[in-house]
């Protein structure tokens, strides 16, 4: 079954690979690993369209689906548990939607896989002398798919345990940023600026506040809280509403009731929502704050202008969703833009980073890539 599995995701992987391999230019490494972060952020996309939709547990078993490796193979099950209840958990739509989301993620595994496999064999050709191409970090990379899998299955069979279902997105976002930090590796050295060596920290906390935000929102989706707050500013009317943050907040817990088995109130819910919606406002301080000192540093104004459009498009899209009442296509947009804001702070980190240890003759440049 796995094996299946894994062919499906090679097959998948394939068509990336070769692009990669029939494009111009020598230094194909360089396009893989950027063909893999985008790769990678399709899946979270994706995922975030999995989940949003309710699929979720549209194939209630793992790997697979109903002891299969491809919906058809399971038709008359699924075509059953639909028939028993049709708006349940299980339909044939949300059972292609979760089986395609295992199926990219597959596909990332065999990129990561052919990474390892790349930057091992150049390795060994540059003397083991070229750091760019050390194995550690696609290693390291290898592994964390690994556990991020883990957690895909988890969320199946535990059931869409919020806590689980949460550090699974935590750990895509991960994924995605180790990714785009192995990339930028293969990019040309950034200019050397006396400036970025102030930017280190506030970019490194703009993508700690970033990170804890997705994971508030990982709480507010998983835990179906979304218009627990159906107004925009005031939440019910008021500033702060009636609130359980205990129950709210409690982590470990069974999808829609409280730690004792109890169903969870809607004051609980209030709280998961207001708590993400109070915590956006530090979230648009830092960052904004942050992108307005990148700006006026030379090198960086284009990706500060970039970070500046999607900090105010994901306010926008919040905004949206509550006001049209949680529209699919927003919710996914949101999901989307939050990926893409860890994107850029870890490229705007790397720049940062690496210019102020070229500054301080800690590093040396490498030339551009032919």
């Amino acid at each position: 079954m796995l094996l299946q599995l894994a062919l499906k995701g090679f097959l998948l992987a394939l068509l990336p690979l070769s692009v990669v391999w029939a494009s111009k230019g020598a230094d194909k490494y360089r396009k893989l690993a950027w063909v893999t972060v985008f790769l990678t952020f399709d899946l979270i996309m994706f995922g975030a369209f999995t989940r949003l939709t309710d699929s979720g547990l549209g194939c209630p078993d793992w790997p697979g689906c109903y002891g299969q490796s491809n919906p058809f193979l399971a038709h008359e099950q699924i075509s059953a548990a639909q028939a028993a209840m049709p708006t349940g958990p299980v339909t044939v739509a949300k059972a292609w939607i979760e089986m395609i989301h295992r199926y990219l993620a597959m596909a990332v595994g065999v990129l990561i896989i052919a990474l390892l496999v790349v930057a091992w064999r150049k390795w060994r050709q540059s003397g083991r002398s070229d750091a760019r191409f050390s194995p550690a970090f696609p290693l390291l990379l290898l592994a964390f798919v690994c556990i991020q899998g883990a957690f895909g299955a988890w969320t199946v069979t535990l059931k869409l345990q919020p806590a689980i279902v949460t550090m699974h997105l935590l750990l895509g976002m991960g994924l995605l940023a180790m990714l785009a930090w192995h990339a930028s590796r293969q990019d040309p050295a950034p200019m050397p600026v006396p400036a970025y060596q102030a930017l280190r920290l506030p970019a490194a906390i703009a993508l700690l506040v970033v990170f804890m935000q997705i994971g508030l929102g990982g709480w507010v989706s998983t835990n179906y809280a979304a218009l627990a707050c159906p107004d925009f500013p005031l939440c019910h009317g008021q500033l702060v509403p009636e609130m359980d943050m205990r129950n709210g907040f409690h982590l470990w817990r069974e999808l829609g009731k409280t730690a004792g088995g109890d169903y969870l109130a809607v004051s609980a819910l209030t709280a998961v929502h207001w708590t993400h919606r109070v915590f956006a406002l530090l979230v648009l301080a830092v960052v904004g704050a942050m992108a307005w000192r990148a700006a006026r540093v030379p090198g960086l104004r284009r990706m500060a202008l970039a970070i500046a459009a999607v900090l105010a498009t994901q306010v926008l899209t919040g905004m949206l969703t509550v006001f049209f009442n949680w529209p699919l296509a927003l919710a996914v947009l949101h999901n989307g833009g939050a990926a893409l804001m860890v994107l850029l702070l870890v490229v705007l980190n790397f720049r940062v980073t690496v210019g102020s240890a070229l500054g301080a003759g800690r590093l040396s440049a490498r030339p551009a890539p032919v």
